[in-house]
């Protein structure tokens, strides 16, 4: 195999899509697309998701300190890729994708009632990176459709389809098959 040395880009993949929702100060919601989104703490549970401060939702989540990632399914990846190209300050996302806004239980920002997952969050911090500002959020509350779960509060991956961006191609992708699972190869369930 030859390698081919490339100038440093953000070439990870793959990453996955989120929906993130935000509000403004007189409530109004609205939905950012992003694959720069990640777990990064287990007590508290905590997750990252980076935003350029010339978006829309830059702004409503500074300012509101709070947000909410809803993980999609394939069958939204139209809605998905809508929510990424157009600006809340132009176009009501909800409507535009009659996605159904749900109330959350701690944050002001709402759940999107299509999405199997959802998890309410908190700014615990924001670290400017240069081209991005890096949220760290706590999760204060998790909801999951009951149609997706398994034993033991796990998610069922083949029935909540969720979706991967690889940047380096400018793609979706869906999540194709299971591969093995943690620990199975030393015989851990």
């Amino acid at each position: 195999m030859s390698k081919v040395n490339l100038k440093p880009t953000t070439t990870m993949f793959p990453l996955p899509a989120m929906l993130i929702t935000c509000v403004d100060a007189s409530g109004k919601p609205n939905i950012i697309t992003l694959a720069w989104v990640g777990v990064v703490n287990s007590e508290p549970p905590m997750v990252s998701i980076s935003i350029r401060p010339s978006r829309h939702s830059h702004g409503l989540i500074k300012a509101s300190q709070e947000f909410v990632v809803n993980i999609p399914s394939e069958k939204m990846i139209g809605k998905v890729d809508l929510c990424g190209v157009v600006s809340g300050r132009d176009v009501d996302k909800f409507s535009e994708t009659e996605l159904t806004p749900m109330p959350a239980q701690e944050v002001s920002p709402p759940l999107i009632e299509e999405c199997y997952v959802n998890l309410e969050c908190k700014v615990k911090r924001i670290i400017s990176l240069g081209s991005h500002d890096l949220f760290l959020g706590e999760i204060v509350a998790i909801h999951i459709d009951d149609t997706v779960l398994k034993e033991k509060g796990r998610i069922n991956i083949a029935k909540a389809l969720p979706v991967a961006y690889c940047g380096g191609s400018h793609e979706y992708w869906s999540m194709g098959k299971k591969l093995g699972w943690y620990g199975y190869t030393k015989g851990k369930l």
